[in-house]
């Protein structure tokens, strides 16, 4: 005979079973969730403008047609050094 003792029993609403659906995880598990999204949370992401997708695109189209320079000739030119 099964002892109920040692089982745990978990009785949930059979609309949350069937729409929203529910993840069990271990308790030190969804602690360590909580301080990631809070972590995540406070980390601010770049949203580029519409005029920064502009010239993005416009430096992406230059650097396929070959009109840009490396870092060392403007790095050069800066200092005067021109190669």
């Amino acid at each position: 005979m099964l002892s109920l003792k040692k089982m745990t029993m978990v009785i949930m609403p059979k609309e949350l079973s069937e729409t929203k659906g529910l993840v069990a995880v271990p308790k030190n598990t969804y602690k360590e969730f909580l301080a990631w999204q809070k972590k995540t949370k406070s980390v601010k992401t770049f949203k580029p403008t519409l005029s920064d997708i502009k010239s993005l695109d416009r430096a992406r189209k230059n650097f396929v047609k070959g009109n840009y320079i490396t870092l060392q000739k403007f790095k050069d030119e800066l200092a005067g050094n021109s190669r």
